[in-house]
């Protein structure tokens, strides 16, 4: 599952167009996001940047916060315990897929 600061069109586009086969929920005004400190506001310079190439974010998201939220992976076992977090305000960095997939607990074990 995903969590999207997009608006329901855009981001019903972004899963149609890319062929998502997970579950998106939209965390609109990125509460869900900045309650765990997982934001970070473009500069005026960055924002700047991003409408030159048409990437309006107050379009896309529906507010005016020019906030991102930073690219996180969790994986929560069944009680609830987080067995994996990775965050990183570098959005080019993520953990590899087949670390999370090693953290998933079996829970048939």
């Amino acid at each position: 599952m995903t969590l999207s600061p997009q608006l329901a069109d855009f981001s019903k586009a972004w899963v149609e167009d890319d062929g998502i086969e997970f579950d998106v929920l939209l965390d609109l005004g990125q509460g869900v996001a900045r309650d765990y400190g997982l934001t970070f506001r473009l500069s005026e310079d960055l924002r700047q940047l991003y409408l030159d190439l048409d990437l309006d974010l107050v379009r896309f998201n529906g507010d005016e916060s020019w906030e991102l939220p930073i690219p996180a992976t969790f994986v929560i076992d069944s009680g609830g315990t987080i067995v994996f977090a990775s965050a990183d305000p570098d959005y080019t960095i993520r953990p590899e897929p087949a670390e999370v997939l090693a953290a998933i607990p079996d829970e048939n074990a």
